[in-house]
């Protein structure tokens, strides 16, 4: 991470220079580390140069100019998402920042960080990649500017985007800028000894017929014609018409399956941008391989000991699996990870438990053994040769498919090896349960409940209106309702007092406001008092984000309603914690705005009284809010 570094490890020169919006903790839960550390298995000098100052390229300097290339990413979140909320309003804390520190990466980090590698070292070839490039691959609604914007590829002009979680591609990258060509301006080099080189013939930027990469075709450039393409609406035509940007992302969504996917193509004014389909899932010999790199699962030395929020939360946490088969409409895991779920073997978990237990630090508790979804470990289609063809976007909406492995033996037996590892006293569960696949097995909530549960568990129903939850791809609140009762049966038996916390969101595209009183009449009735919100978010690619942007569920093509506003939006959040005096004010608007003033009175069914509760200190509710922040 400095050239001192580099200088101690006897090196003439770095072949990679990573660029992350996010602090440097070499732990397989940071994408620097984790693709950092594959490259270095592959024999590859690598460098990582963490959160730059980007008002001018000397940082890019530090290491010299990289023999092969820059690998760019905004960090393991987009970096509009990182910085503000989904009121628009700036965040206070950086997760990924020593001392949560904020504003040490800049807006739409990718575009700034590509430039400054291009003025550092000219001919250097620029590879972009993580969740804001992946994400923004195509043209894509932006929520805080409010508008369509270009791809990240014409805007931000790397040579590559990699796509997708993107170790194969990567590696595969670099190994053939090493071994051939490489990119420079106008010309194409060989790589000399020490970085020099020498023109060669012009020839194409051979990495382009790979899986997982989107780039930028000029106009002048042909287009391989080696396999079948489908040409989008362009980005001219998706962004003076909503219904050409649904056409967009349902077709782009429809192919997602790396087994079936056809090449993307989609014209920005003469220009192109092409995405190939998306690379294979990683097999589980690959997974074993990426997971049981020397990882020292500790920040760099560098931070002294100043506290990194989101490595704090998961430093003693294991991952088993990746990718996600629930097509949630707003959740981008998906459109990143992929649908198809990719597994470790028993063996390499509990090799990674057993160099976790060897710590001197580690407390003997595992804070968590999941993934995206605590409980997919070892679930995929039944016949492979119907789900190389499949263009299902939800493997469990609107109902579980018949053809999908929902088998929870392999965890069950996973978690309870885990469990009995040396130096281990206590695993959790902290990744989210998929309650409508646990009720698959009564036996995996016995065991979830009597061992790994630490007195509360995660749950996300998110809404409980019918229409909302066909919207989001969830399945209806009665599946919440049940797991419950199992999850409080299972509990009394092992004799345990737990609880489950669920999560619901509010202004989500379909949620109006006699939707979200419904749901403050329900968590009433049910005893559940929500202490955190989620405000709906819209992230680029999703498909919630389109219906959002446009009034239009891309699948269908029918309207939708979309709660826009800060006014509406606030009366949607409350609504949630109805039961809060501050939010009693927006409580009691939305409920007149309704004609529900049914609910506004002393009777228990009320949600708030028929006068406003006094606030402490005879404070405003705005002054309080003001001073909790």
């Amino acid at each position: 991470m400095t050239f001192g570094e580099v200088e101690a490890r006897g090196w003439d020169a770095v072949d990679v220079v990573f660029v992350t919006g996010d602090a440097y903790v070499d732990h397989p839960s940071f994408a620097m580390a984790l693709l950092g550390r594959v490259l270095e298995s592959d024999g590859y000098r690598v460098a990582i140069l963490s959160q730059p100052d980007w008002h001018s390229c000397r940082p890019w300097q530090t290491f010299g100019r990289p023999r092969l290339c820059f690998a760019i990413s905004a960090g393991n979140i987009d970096s509009m998402v990182n910085h503000y909320t989904a009121n628009r309003k700036v965040r206070g804390e950086d997760a990924y920042s020593p001392d949560g520190q904020p504003g040490v990466r800049p807006d739409r980090a990718t575009l700034a960080y590509c430039q400054r590698a291009r003025e550092a070292f000219k001919g250097v070839p620029i590879i972009a990649g993580g969740v804001e490039a992946s994400l923004r691959r195509l043209a894509h609604y932006d929520y805080w500017s409010d508008k369509v914007r270009h791809a990240i590829v014409m805007d931000a002009k790397p040579d590559l985007i990699v796509y997708g979680m993107g170790e194969r591609t990567l590696s595969e990258i670099v190994h053939r800028l090493d071994a051939g060509e490489k990119k420079g301006p106008g010309l194409i080099y060989r790589n000399g000894p020490k970085g020099a080189s020498h023109k060669l013939n012009l020839v194409p930027f051979s990495p382009r017929d790979l899986r997982g990469i989107a780039y930028r075709l000029g106009a002048k450039e042909e287009l391989p014609s080696d396999q079948e393409t489908i040409v989008l609406p362009s980005y001219e035509e998706v962004s003076r018409d909503k219904q050409a940007f649904c056409r967009m992302t349902r077709i782009a969504h429809q192919e997602a399956n790396p087994y079936s996917a056809r090449r993307l193509v989609q014209y920005h004014d003469r220009e192109r941008v092409v995405v190939n389909p998306p690379a294979l899932p990683l097999t589980e010999a690959e997974m074993d391989h990426i997971y049981g790199l020397p990882y020292t699962r500790r920040p760099h030395p560098s931070y002294a000991g100043r506290p990194i929020p989101a490595y704090e939360s998961v430093k003693d946490s294991i991952q088993i699996v990746r990718g996600c088969f629930g097509g949630c409409t707003f959740c981008s895991i998906a459109a990143h990870q992929g649908r198809i779920i990719q597994s470790r073997s028993r063996e390499s978990v509990l090799e990674e438990i057993g160099r976790l237990a060897a710590e001197r630090a580690f407390s003997g508790t595992i804070s968590d053994i999941g993934g995206p979804t605590a409980n997919m470990y070892q679930m995929n289609c039944s016949r492979p040769e119907v789900r190389d063809k499949c263009r299902r976007p939800s493997c469990l909406h609107p109902t579980i498919c018949k053809l999908l492995v929902t088998d929870h033996g392999p965890l069950i037996e996973l978690m309870r090896l885990a469990r009995r590892s040396p130096g281990v006293k206590r695993v959790f569960v902290a990744s989210g349960v998929r309650m409508d696949l646990a009720q698959r097995s009564k036996a995996y909530i016995g065991h979830l409940v009597r061992h790994h549960v630490g007195g509360h568990l995660k749950v996300a129903p998110e809404h409980s209106d019918p229409e909302v939850l066909r919207l989001m791809k969830k399945p209806p609140i009665e599946s919440f309702e049940s797991f419950a009762r199992q999850f409080a049966q299972a509990s009394a038996q092992a004799g345990k007092e737990q609880y489950l916390v669920p999560y619901f969101i509010a202004g989500h595209p379909g949620s109006d406001l006699h939707a979200m009183i419904d749901l403050a009449v329900y968590l009433k009735r049910t005893g559940y008092r929500v202490e955190q919100v989620q405000d709906f978010l819209p992230g680029p690619f999703d498909l919630a984000t389109c219906m959002y942007h446009t009034g239009l569920d891309p699948m269908t093509g029918k309207a939708v309603y979309v709660p826009k506003g800060t006014r509406q939006r606030k009366m949607q959040r409350a609504l949630l914690q109805y039961f809060k005096p501050e939010n009693y004010q927006e409580v009691r608007r939305a409920l007149r705005e309704t004609g529900r003033t049914d609910l506004i009175g002393d009777r228990p069914d009320c949600l708030i009284p028929a006068r406003p509760p006094r606030l402490p200190d005879h404070r405003s509710a705005r002054h309080l809010q003001s001073r909790k922040r």
